[in-house]
Parts: C-alpha cells; structure tokens; sequence
C-alpha cells in the first residue's frame, strides 16, 4: 500500500502544483522519485509530527494540498490537537496519511500498534476517515481527496498486501463502498487492510455452502448509508470487519447507524480488536490469529451465528 501510495502521489504531483508531500522523518527513500520530480514540494519535518500538521494546515489555508505522512500512531495519536483544532477546526484540506495501521507493526510492540486510530479521527468534525483495501483503492482514494476541499484521513497498512482489484477504480467515490464479490446470505463488509481476509472468509463460507457477499467499505467517515440500508433489509447476517479496536471504529460507525435508523441490529456481528493491548510478540498474522482475525477464524464463527455447527 505504502509503495502505491509514493507512486502515485508522484504522478498527481507532477499533474497539480499545489500538492506537497511532508514527511515524519520516514520514507525518504520511497520517495526518491517524488523528490527528484518536485524537490521543492518535499519537507522532511523531522520527529516533530505535532509541527508537521501545523505547517501543513498553514499550507492549506493558503491553497496548497498538503500531505503527511508517517507511522500511523505518530501522526494520529500524538498529533490529535493539531489534527483537531488546527486543520479540522478550519476546515483545512490537509490530507493525513498513516502507514502501518491496525497491527502492521505488531512486531515493534503496541507503541506502533494502532487500533484506536479511527475511533479518534471519526470522532473529529470535518474529518473524511478513508481506510482503503489494496493498492488500487489507496491510488484513487489520494486522487479523490484532492478534489475535496475539506480535511482527511487516509489509513494505509504497510506493504505485500494482496491486491484485491483487478485494475484501476474508475469509479471510485468517498462515501460510496464497492461490491467485491456477490453472495445473497451473508454481507460481510470490510474496511481498510482485512480486505483479503473478508475475500478468504467468503471462499470458505462458499465451501461450507454459506453465499457471502464481499464490500469493501474503504471509507468508514462518511458511511455508505444506502449500501448498509440494502444489507440490512437483504441479508440474514451483517458482518463488520476490521483491524481496529471494537470501541469506536467502523463496526461502532455502523451499530450507531442501525440503532439511529431503526434497522435489525441483531443482524449484526463484529470482528475487531478487543478492548486491551497487544502484549505478545509476533508479526501481524501471528496477532491476527491470536486475535480470531483470519478468514477461517471468521468463517467459523460466522457459520456457528447462522446455525450451522
């Protein structure tokens, strides 16, 4: 995802002048290729993330498309005031872009952990919250908030992704999720990086004659109310899928939805992120496991919710 990102943040650079990239001191040789194209739309802010927002909503306010970017707790976490009270309060169109979400880096222990990420942006007024599923819904979804005069949010993973598209998203819209794949029984909605999990969990709900269908919810701020409308009103069971706490997160963007809508709210199943910190180690499909976050971890309980165990 984060090579996507550089890439094509390289090439709406060189097509629109007032993008400029700020970096959290990382990733500077991922973007060689944006540096050596526009080197004086590149700054290396240093370890001072809490600066970086505010040169970067300074920069907004006068007409430039600024992007930051580091590891997501660095950019979120320690920066929410500037988030909030510089770009959002001013309605500021600073775009923030944190790689290694959820537990990308569950290796590094929970410092670099970041499960509450979208708890803490959804939460903010203003804020577009994007989380995008592979690395063609990370391209348009950085074209699409250039074209948005308001603050944003887009929460990348970290690289070797599975690429779940087939080619580039032509269509793609903030607010408006994408149908991965077709099932009449099951609607499992993913947002962010478990993607190719949803897409796995429905392979094996398929096997065990359960029909899932598959929708990529890459934006979780606004919601796609008339999709979860149609999957409410249609399915036996809604599922949320992602790789962030339970409090707060998409799965809590949608029960709030089904509760202030009056739809069934039992329909509803959440997988996510207990509410405690990762303590063990291991990478990130070692938590993922240990978490009951891989497809067939999903599958089964999902199979068990409909009767069939």
């Amino acid at each position: 995802m984060r090579n996507a990102f550089a890439d094509e943040l390289t090439k709406l650079g060189q097509e629109d002048s007032r993008v400029v990239m700020l970096s959290g001191d990382i990733g500077n040789k991922l973007f060689d290729k944006y540096r050596a194209a526009q080197a004086d739309r590149f700054l290396n802010c240093g370890v001072a993330e809490q600066n970086m927002t505010g040169v970067a909503t300074g920069m907004a306010m006068n007409g430039l498309r600024p992007f930051t970017y580091t590891i997501t707790p660095f950019c979120t976490t320690r920066c929410l005031e500037q988030i909030r009270t510089d770009a959002a309060y001013h309605e500021a169109p600073v775009t923030i872009v944190a790689v290694g979400a959820g537990l990308a880096y569950a290796g590094l222990g929970p410092t670099h952990h970041a499960c509450e990420d979208i708890a803490f942006l959804r939460a903010i007024p203003n804020m577009t919250v994007i989380a995008p599923g592979d690395s063609w819904e990370v391209r348009a979804a950085v074209r699409a908030v250039v074209k948005q005069d308001r603050p944003a949010y887009i929460r990348l993973g970290k690289k070797g992704e599975p690429v779940v598209h087939k080619g580039p998203l032509l269509d793609f819209q903030i607010g408006r999720a994408i149908t991965v794949q077709d099932g009449d029984e099951v609607c499992l909605l993913s947002t962010g990086n478990m993607l190719p999990e949803a897409v796995e969990t429905a392979r094996l709900l398929g096997e065990a004659g359960v029909s899932a269908q598959v929708v990529s919810f890459h934006t979780v701020k606004p919601l796609d109310e008339v999709r979860l409308n149609d999957a409410f009103k249609r399915f036996k069971r809604v599922v949320t899928m992602e790789e962030h706490s339970l409090i707060g997160g998409f799965g809590s963007a949608v029960a709030e939805w089904a509760i202030d809508t009056g739809a069934t709210v039992g329909k509803l199943l959440r997988f996510g992120t207990p509410d405690a910190f990762f303590k063990k180690s291991g990478e990130q499909e070692y938590a993922r496991e240990q978490l009951g976050l891989t497809g067939h971890q999903m599958a089964h309980v999902i199979e068990k919710a409909l009767g069939r165990h």
